[in-house]
């Protein structure tokens, strides 16, 4: 059970019950296969099979699931939004894109990673009906994710969205005790300046880190909101 002090709606509970797992020399796309299994194992056991009602939608659970990356997702919605995140000079014309679009409170962001996450959360989430792997997140946003192997200022990251809401969360865990570091010492000057959503530095779990810690997948999958998909409920409460 976990308990975070948040507002209450049909999607979110400050109370609610989470698996969340490790898995030694794994990395984020074991995870998907992992996820998707555990998934449809259960849809079919509960269910009756694959294909199930959702209101007034018919979501199939028949593997494979799609992936795509939150660049792409958020250009499906926003052609013209091709900002390499890297690229701080761009920052501006992302921002300008993105407020065109109607993305709200994009004017204080800094990075354009930070834009191309807002976008991704205003525009493409709830349009995300089937279940989708939204994959490789900016690293600004995703603080214990491991850096991707082959995209520069991208992290090994995936959420599992259906029906228009998050299910689960996942990355290949970071394993560099000195990046960790310099990621929580940023997340703690965001919190200190009124992020409510930053962390701050987990001296504990840099010390751990320091002891060695092999390759890992983690995942994290929201059993209540897994239920109200299995059993077409349409509040968490």
């Amino acid at each position: 059970r976990i308990f975070r002090n948040e507002g209450i709606s049909t999607r979110h509970n400050p109370e609610f019950t989470s698996i969340e797992l490790y898995q030694a020399y794994a990395d984020y796309d074991d995870m998907m296969d992992l996820t998707e299994n555990l998934v449809c194992s259960i849809a079919e056991e509960i269910c009756g099979g694959l294909i199930i009602p959702y209101g007034d939608y018919t979501v199939s659970l028949q593997r494979p699931w799609r992936r795509v990356t939150m660049h792409d997702v958020v250009k499906e919605e926003i052609p013209d939004f091709d900002f390499d995140v890297n690229d701080p000079d761009s920052l501006p014309q992302a921002i300008t894109a993105a407020a065109a679009a109607g993305v709200p409170n994009v004017d204080g962001s800094k990075s354009v990673g930070d834009v191309l996450n807002l976008c991704f959360e205003e525009l493409c989430e709830p349009k995300l009906i089937q279940p989708t792997f939204v994959i490789d997140y900016p690293t600004e946003v995703s603080p214990l994710a491991k850096p991707h192997r082959s995209k520069p200022g991208l992290v090994e990251r995936f959420e599992l969205f259906a029906v228009g809401r998050e299910h689960a969360n996942s990355f290949s865990e970071l394993t560099d005790p000195v990046d960790q570091r310099a990621r929580f010492e940023a997340q703690a000057a965001k919190k200190a300046a009124g992020d409510e959503e930053a962390c701050g530095v987990d001296e504990e779990f840099l010390q751990a880190l320091e002891q060695g810690m092999p390759p890992t997948g983690g995942l994290g999958i929201g059993i209540d909101r897994l239920v109200m998909l299995l059993t077409n409920s349409p509040s968490i409460r």
